[in-house]
């Protein structure tokens, strides 16, 4: 499963540090501090995936100075307003993100088939998504050759610089506004000319988009966002445009996807189709029928319609997503962490070792006595009027 982890070396939210000697005077205003900070840190930035708001604030001669880095503005100015509203003397020294350093290259495009995007710059560091080629990204700050970036999800993660290619807003717009070209197929390459056996530029898989240059025969000829030029085979990819006004979204086309991803391993933090995560393996599905969901299954549950609490099974329809884990008790909250998606006939598919269906029903030999123990509930997405939900139809992104 793929569900809210403590991202602390991502983005560090909602730890408010205090220190130094303090008097029994400070002592006090500490309290306050630590009081509205985590007010603050609740209204602006409750969820630390997808937030940046971390304040050190250290007591120094009768006043504090505040440290630390944001993305939220908005955020940071209602803290201070209140520290100064309580009488409460500081130094702002908080980094407002993008980072100043990053010199107007604040906007970014995924360069790989598939970019691994970790929890702190480093390899070593823990998968906790993945961009796909031609995603844009904002571009936080860079660090020891890594980048901070947050995807059109809203995730925010580290990718290293072979990763992603930064942009100024000019570029950036060039891009855009340029003719594109999806790759269709789950998976496969692209030529250094016009011949499938010849030399390979670069691996792809389903849902990658690259800049079209020209319609050649039997081939596109396209460019990455790191200026290599490619060609693809006509079978294998489609105007992006094109795909867009040829997407059904329909529940039927969300299991017809679903099922093209059969067998596929199970990675955590896996959004492609080089490994797929539970929610990694939804939001691919959802991706791929032209519909941007949230990352996480416990971001997912707080979307669309509810279907079914009861282990009513016959209110589902192919498409709805099912939710497993804890439900809350007197001493703990309910912990959503697993998730599939219905395909009909008492049937469900779902990424957990690797990408399969299991049943409902106690005498199909498939059937998921475990998860149907954890089951919490199912959402209906498609077809909602939902703000969490980006649909690539209405939304100008590529």
């Amino acid at each position: 499963m793929k569900n809210f982890r403590l991202n602390t070396a991502i983005i560090c939210v909602g730890i408010l540090t205090l220190v130094g000697c303090q008097n029994g005077s400070d002592k006090a205003k500490t309290s306050e501090i630590e009081e509205l900070y985590t007010a603050v840190k609740t209204e602006y930035a409750p969820d630390s995936r997808v937030a940046i708001f971390d304040i050190e604030t250290t007591a120094l001669n009768n006043s504090f100075v505040l440290k630390g880095m944001t993305n939220l503005p908005k955020a940071l100015s209602t803290f201070k307003n209140q520290l100064a509203d309580n009488d409460i003397t500081f130094v702002d020294s908080v980094q407002v993100l993008p980072s100043s350093k990053l010199d107007g290259k604040t906007q970014g495009i995924i360069a790989l088939s598939a970019a691994n995007l970790r929890s702190k710059p480093k390899h070593s560091a823990e998968l906790v998504t993945q961009g796909t080629l031609g995603m844009p990204v904002t571009i936080y700050k860079k660090q020891n050759g890594w980048y901070l970036i947050q995807t059109p999800d809203q995730y925010i993660a580290w990718v290293d610089s072979g990763g992603v290619v930064a942009m100024d807003s000019n570029t950036y717009t060039q891009w855009t506004q340029s003719d594109k070209l999806i790759y269709t197929q789950t998976f496969g390459s692209s030529f250094a000319e016009k011949d499938a056996a010849g030399a390979v530029v670069s691996d792809l898989v389903a849902g990658n988009v690259l800049k079209l240059i020209e319609d050649q025969g039997d081939f596109y000829q396209v460019e990455f966002p790191d200026k290599r030029i490619a060609f693809i085979p006509k079978t294998q990819a489609m105007p992006y445009q094109d795909w867009l006004a040829s997407l059904s979204q329909t529940k039927q086309s969300l299991v017809e996807t679903s099922k093209t991803l059969m067998g596929l391993p199970y990675l955590w933090g896996g959004t492609s189709p080089k490994g797929v995560d539970c929610s990694g393996f939804t939001k691919t599905v959802f991706f791929l029928n032209g519909l941007i969901i949230p990352r996480d299954a416990s971001q997912q549950i707080h979307q669309g319609i509810l279907v079914d609490q009861d282990k009513d099974f016959s209110k589902l329809q192919p498409g709805d997503l099912l939710f497993f884990g804890k439900k809350a008790t007197e001493t703990s909250k309910e912990r959503i962490i697993h998730v599939g998606m219905w395909i009909g006939n008492n049937e469900f598919i779902h990424s957990a070792g690797s990408v399969h269906i299991s049943s409902v029903d106690k005498d199909a030999p498939n059937y998921d006595l475990y998860n149907i123990n954890r089951y919490i509930r199912t959402k209906r997405l498609l077809n909602q009027d939902t703000k969490g939900i980006i649909d690539l139809q209405e939304t100008k992104l590529f």
